[in-house]
């Protein structure tokens, strides 16, 4: 299987939307409430944010998105397509997001998860991230977050 991580474009709003919106869905039914990556505006966040998409034989297959903030790399989305998880896709973007944070001399990496994605804040802890802080928003939702500091 041939992979390719590419910057992300404008020209892939649409495959990055329809990633997203196929990657979430599976937490539609346990949480009862559409997650923030699936309420994005892509189109804006393209210009935004970095996007490096991940690609297998042609197909976009998982992504992730980043903004350089001034102290550290914010982690705001990564997903999976559902027919691509568990062949290490987002544990490699987790890497990248490591070496993009090294190359802008950030040594901070954040990023946070809905409470109930236990499955996610697993993988983040096996990445070395840790707890920071819960914070429960308006709608009910517990989000996670959690920071990982590097060297």
């Amino acid at each position: 299987m041939a992979e390719l991580i590419r910057r992300g474009t404008p020209a892939d709003v649409a495959a990055i939307t329809d990633l997203t919106m196929l990657a979430y869905s599976k937490w539609l039914a346990l949480i009862d409430y559409k997650p923030l990556p699936m309420l994005a505006n892509y189109a804006v966040a393209i210009r935004e944010h970095r996007f490096d998409l991940l690609e297998a034989d042609g197909v976009l297959a998982a992504l992730i998105e980043t903004k350089l903030r001034d102290n550290d790399l914010l982690i705001v989305n990564v997903a999976v397509s559902p027919d691509a998880q568990k062949r290490g896709h987002g544990r490699r973007l987790m890497a990248l997001a490591e070496q993009i944070a090294t190359e802008a001399d950030r040594s901070t990496l954040r990023l946070y998860t809905n409470e109930r994605f236990e499955e996610n804040i697993r993988l983040y802890a096996s990445l070395g991230y840790v707890h920071e802080h819960l914070e429960t928003r308006a709608n009910g939702a517990r989000v996670v977050h959690m920071v990982k500091r590097m060297g």
